[in-house]
């Protein structure tokens, strides 16, 4: 459930940079549309590998319950880093990844 979390919580933070106030909140400078196109990209990519890794680690049966909860997770801690520590977050979410790709192997493992 960690590996589909973190992964989810990329994917929010990609999507939440591809809007030009949360942009220029946590990077100070405006948003550029191959940016912005980039950036829903990669939070797709991070939904979509998050869907995977929780049908991977719960089945066909549990694993879109438990995505739902990561996406509810994911969503509600980006939404808080937001709103306290905007710089933060773009140094939490590429935090995540690396995490996330040492958390696969065991996650996926069981």
């Amino acid at each position: 459930m960690i590996l589909s979390l973190l992964l989810a919580f990329a994917g929010f933070s990609a999507f939440a940079l591809s809007q030009d106030r949360h942009h220029r909140a946590v990077v100070r400078i405006p948003v550029s549309r191959s940016r912005i196109r980039g950036l829903r990209n990669a939070g797709w990519a991070g939904l979509g590998l998050s869907f995977l890794a929780a049908m991977a680690s719960a089945g066909c049966s549990f694993g879109p319950v438990q995505w739902v909860g990561s996406l509810t997770g994911a969503a509600l801690a980006v939404v808080g880093v937001i709103a306290f520590r905007p710089t933060s977050l773009r140094i939490i979410a590429l935090a995540a990844l690396p995490l996330a790709a040492l958390i696969a192997p065991l996650a996926l493992a069981s």
